[in-house]
């Protein structure tokens, strides 16, 4: 594997941390295998690029009953540091994304971009 030159650091924004924080231990746990997985720079099907064009992933696991999302956009943040930083999550029947959960997911993006510039 090779050795990543940045550190990456999966961060719960607001609205992703009290949706993680309502999901049962179980899918909690899953959740915290794939963060960890994807910090330590490995690749899978836990973690998939969306057919956007503003770069929006999700985070996916599921159970027996339920598929679980929680979508994320890359940001550097340092010369040291790389964040995936989540927006939000929700809970499906099916395998499929609402389209208008993406467009959260690219709003919550832009605004924090926005936000982020201001403080500069």
């Amino acid at each position: 594997m090779d050795h990543l030159k940045y550190r990456i650091e999966v961060k719960l924004l607001e609205e992703a941390e009290r949706y993680f924080l309502a999901l049962n231990e179980k899918v909690q746990a899953k959740f915290l295998k794939a963060f960890d997985k994807t910090e330590a720079g490995l690749r899978g099907p836990w973690f998939e690029k969306l057919q956007t064009k503003e770069g929006i992933f999700e985070f996916r696991e599921r159970d027996q009953d339920k598929y679980y999302r929680i979508f994320a956009f890359w940001h550097g943040d340092s010369e040291h540091k790389t964040l995936i930083l989540c927006t939000h999550g929700l809970d499906k029947k099916t395998n499929k994304t609402p389209n208008s959960e993406i467009a959260k997911a690219i709003r919550i993006k832009q605004q924090y971009i926005k936000d982020k510039n201001s403080q500069k």
